[in-house]
């Protein structure tokens, strides 16, 4: 196959811990082509649309994980698949690619869907499932935000809806003096819209990081946050620890694997604290290197073995 992944430049790329670098380095090595483009790279010329791309060519290096080659011109229509794995922020340039790529729909595989990308805010897409989430309020408004507050008993944790990566996450008090200045910096003055939940307490034993693919678990690990931190994304110093399934992680995925399949989320990431689900990653989901590792399986093959199946059948 010919593989066009979008994302950012490969020197962000961390060998031992990139998602995207996992995928890449083992579609190499089962013989695909790999092809490295940035989400600015898209273009359309006589209404196909085309990317600037550089064969990559993976080794496990810290100091230069990705080598590209020259730059060269593909039209994505003839290639195999697109894997869609820029970080976020989702900002304008994100929309127009996504809606370029709705130029290649049932012409080549993209993961995911450009559609459900437009549509999956990472934060808003978990509040199709209600039976599974915390109480959860969506407002830019201060007093309304307060009130919440109150009415979950004095503890939330209060995010922007465009955050990822565990940024500008608070933890609310009432009765901490903070509470009106950090409302103010997460909405910025009521200029953008939060996301506030009630704090789980189980946070301190870990958020449990789940990988869908194609609507079923691909794999878990528990992400623990260091000591006087909520937040327990890898990044911002959360330590990695093995984990299984439980009864109320299966009842999250039966909720929300289908409406993700059904949506084009084929590759998904659930983050789940104390048995409620609190969101539901589609840009660029990660810790499948973490999965391995811990259970000793190849994730990144079964991955890329859904993708030769999906393109032999000509699945898109």
């Amino acid at each position: 196959m010919r593989i066009v992944v979008i994302m950012d430049p490969v020197q962000t790329v961390q060998v031992d811990a990139d998602t995207s670098f996992a995928l890449m380095l083992e579609a190499q090595a089962r013989g695909h082509r790999v092809d490295h483009a940035l989400i600015t790279d898209l273009f359309l010329d006589g209404f196909r649309v085309g990317a600037k791309v550089r064969r990559a060519t993976m080794v496990r290096e810290p100091s230069a994980p990705v080598r590209l080659e020259a730059f060269e011109d593909v039209w994505l229509d003839e290639v195999d698949a697109v894997l869609v794995r820029k970080d976020p922020p989702f900002d304008a340039n994100y929309l127009w690619a996504t809606q370029l790529l709705e130029h290649v729909r049932g012409k080549t595989l993209v993961v995911n869907d450009p559609r459900a990308l437009r549509d999956a805010n990472e934060k808003l897409y978990a509040t199709n499932f209600p039976a599974v989430m915390p109480e959860t309020l969506v407002s830019n408004d201060k007093a309304r935000i307060r009130a919440f507050l109150a009415r979950v008993g004095g503890k939330a944790v209060l995010k922007p809806l465009s955050g990822a990566g565990g940024e500008s996450v608070f933890l609310m008090q009432e009765g901490d003096l903070n509470v009106n200045a950090i409302i103010e910096a997460v909405t910025q003055d009521g200029r953008r819209i939060a996301m506030a939940q009630v704090f789980l307490p189980e946070v301190v034993q870990g958020d449990k990081r789940i990988l869908l693919l194609d609507g079923e678990p691909l794999g878990a690990i528990l992400r623990v946050p260091q000591q006087g931190d909520v937040r327990s994304n890898i990044h911002v110093g959360g330590t990695v620890e093995p984990t299984v399934l439980d009864d109320h992680d299966r009842r999250i995925v039966a909720e929300v694997g289908p409406r993700c399949r059904a949506d084009g989320l084929f590759f998904v990431g659930l983050d789940v604290i104390g048995g409620r689900l609190t969101e539901v990653n589609v840009t660029s989901p990660t810790g499948i290197q973490q999965m391995s590792r811990l259970s000793g399986l190849n994730l990144s093959a079964t991955v890329i073995e859904w993708i030769e199946r999906r393109v032999a059948a000509k699945a898109f």
